[in-house]
């Protein structure tokens, strides 16, 4: 049994903790609505009453934040987890917050802490059975004392030495909202061509992109997007892309593309599910 500090309980973050609590760890959990965290005290866990407050007697924290804005104000903010900190500690970050961000963590860490960047693939049905992809960033030594507790969340790979699980994670999420836009853009060409929907839905599950339209082709149908990955959370992947691109000097059209129709869409339905892009480059209105 690991003594675990949970901070964040979103979509992503109750699941996950519950996981946590049910594979035998003892666990405090702290979140900004701290409601949230009632159905895991009806569970066992102790709630914290401030990110500092879940420190007290953890081994390993662990944080699932939607923002690096929201994971530096609860580090560092105001009775932040950061004030609690003590050599020994490790803190496993798994909110997709890119590389840029991990470096500043690891600048402004308390001497003595290790972090690990443990950003996972993967929505709110796998967090909920534990089928996340998990992409570490460690030291191999590292790697092999926190693995035992990534695998009750779900398949668990190191990618390379710390900084390497973001960094790749937005390599992957590249690849989520460029697909998801292209779709959005063949769509509004077959419309223009006066083909059926549902003739040109058949056959883009056939295409490269089969996958993105088998996953979302029943919202895209009804027209009610019910998230799992919010449009809120794609843009602001895609800033963090177009970001990590600029302080490499790399030039990425399509990234920068994808995240114009995500800034464009996610405004008007920040909480519903990424897919719904392809609702505002049709123009239409995307539902709940």
């Amino acid at each position: 049994m690991t003594r675990i500090a949970f901070l964040g309980l979103g979509k992503m973050g109750a699941p996950m903790a519950a996981r946590l609590l049910s594979a035998g760890h003892e666990l405090t959990a702290w979140n900004r609505s701290p409601e949230k965290a009632d159905p895991l005290i009806e569970q066992g866990a102790t709630a914290a009453s401030s990110p500092a407050d879940a420190l007290t007697n953890a081994d390993i924290v662990i944080t699932m934040l939607a923002t690096p804005e929201a994971l530096t104000e609860v580090l560092f903010g105001r009775d932040g987890a950061a004030d609690a900190m003590r050599s020994g500690q490790t803190l496993i970050e798994m909110s997709t917050v890119g590389s840029a961000t991990i470096r500043e963590l690891t600048s402004k860490l308390p001497a003595g802490v290790t972090l690990v960047d443990a950003p996972v693939l993967g929505s709110v049905p796998a967090a909920t059975d534990g089928t996340l992809l998990v992409f570490v960033g460690a030291d191999e030594s590292v790697f092999a004392r926190v693995r035992p507790i990534l695998e009750t969340l779900g398949r668990v790979r190191r990618v390379g030495g710390p900084g390497a699980g973001a960094a790749i994670k937005l390599v992957v999420n590249l690849t989520l909202g460029s697909a998801m836009t292209t779709v959005g853009e063949a769509l509004a060409l077959a419309r223009a061509f006066g083909l059926d929907r549902t003739v040109v839905l058949d056959v883009l599950e056939e295409s490269p992109v089969g996958n993105t339209v088998r996953g979302k082709r029943q919202r895209i149908e009804s027209g009610h997007y019910p998230a799992n990955f919010t449009q809120a959370l794609a843009e602001k992947d895609l800033r963090l892309i177009e970001e990590a691109a600029r302080e490499h000097d790399l030039t990425l059209r399509v990234a920068r593309a994808a995240h114009e129709w995500f800034a464009a869409g996610a405004p008007q339905a920040p909480d519903l599910d990424y897919s719904a892009v392809i609702a505002t480059m049709l123009g239409e209105q995307p539902l709940p």
